[in-house]
């Protein structure tokens, strides 16, 4: 008996000098030391996704390994949002945010994370505007006659959003608050479906991302008839914006940026920002966004981090006149 129980306490003494030893090793290893992912929480071939792909292959080959983008999308945004506020804060994990998140706190009655709490911001990446679109067969070729049309036909115009929360549906709910009309809200799972709903002339219109929108406007198959930002886009240079369209103050922009969970360690989230400033000013990636209509811009963890509490506070005061609420 005394034999066997010496034999197991040696057992685990061994094993737990192995554990030991591989775990030093683990951390030994230079990061990153396996590939990352980066969780884009929004169907393939919307904006999200667009900028989480051109910034993501570059981030691999600057950080000396590689990005792979893994789509989860649903819920406005939720879901793959708060996947990596849970995952392991390895450095393993990462989410190519969105400015959805900043509306998130404001539109969902309970959230199973805290933007600021459980996230931590390591860089912008681009800045982009919605542009509101109309399917050719409405007839109504500037603002000024989409809002005399919607009146008219009040409660019979319906309008596509890419999820409940999403800048494309505060747009909407905004341009709804500010003209005092209407209109029927359809909500799609992301950007791309919304698109194509608008495309295939299941809803009237739709503030979709420019660059999803600009290939389509200049086909034909949808009318542009302005954007959101308060300065113009310059992809669409000669489309005038809400605001210059009678919408005095209608200002909705969006932003993407990397994060990690929060309790990544600090070295980490240096280098991944260092690599991220060098990736969003890598020519193919700056003239690749540029092309679809995304400003490139970068920052420092501190920066994007304020502007992540600006935002929340901005978007809490528009939801609050606009009255978008959980449906």
């Amino acid at each position: 008996m005394r034999i066997q129980c010496s034999f197991r306490a040696l057992f685990w003494r061994w094993m737990g000098i192995v554990l030991l030893g591989w775990s030093a090793y683990a951390l030994s290893q230079p990061y990153p030391a396996k590939p990352i992912r980066m969780i884009v929480s929004y169907p393939p071939g919307g904006p999200n996704d667009i900028v989480g792909r051109t910034v993501g292959h570059r981030l691999g080959e600057l950080i000396g390994g590689s990005v792979v983008i893994e789509n989860r999308s649903g819920a406005g945004g939720n879901i793959g949002t708060e996947f990596v506020a849970k995952a392991a804060p390895d450095g393993y994990t990462l989410l190519m945010a969105a400015g959805a998140m900043t509306i998130a706190p404001s539109i969902y009655p309970k959230l199973g994370y805290d933007v600021v709490r459980d996230l931590a911001p390591i860089s912008m990446t681009a800045v982009s505007t919605f542009v509101l679109l109309v399917h050719p067969a409405v007839p109504a070729r500037s603002v000024k006659e989409l809002i005399s049309l919607a009146r008219s036909r009040a409660g019979m115009l319906n309008f596509a959003s890419a999820g409940l929360g999403a800048p494309p549906h505060l747009s909407a709910e905004l341009f709804r608050s500010m003209t005092k009309v209407s209109m029927v809200h359809v909500p799609y799972k992301g950007a791309t479906p919304a698109l194509a709903a608008l495309i295939g002339g299941e809803v009237d219109l739709y503030f979709g991302g420019i660059a999803s929108a600009v290939p389509h406007v200049k086909s034909g198959r949808l009318r542009a008839l302005g954007v959101t930002s308060k300065k113009r886009s310059s992809a669409l240079p000669s489309l005038p914006t809400l605001d210059e369209s009678g919408l005095r103050g209608f200002d909705i922009s969006t932003w993407f940026g990397v994060m990690a969970p929060a309790g990544t360690a600090a070295d980490i989230i240096a280098k991944l920002n260092a690599a991220t400033l060098k990736a969003v000013a890598a020519a193919e990636v700056r003239d690749t966004l540029l092309a679809v209509g995304f400003e490139p811009q970068s920052s420092t963890p501190e920066q994007f981090g304020a502007h992540i509490k600006d935002e929340i506070r901005k978007f809490a005061q528009i939801v609050k006149v606009s009255g978008a609420k959980f449906e």
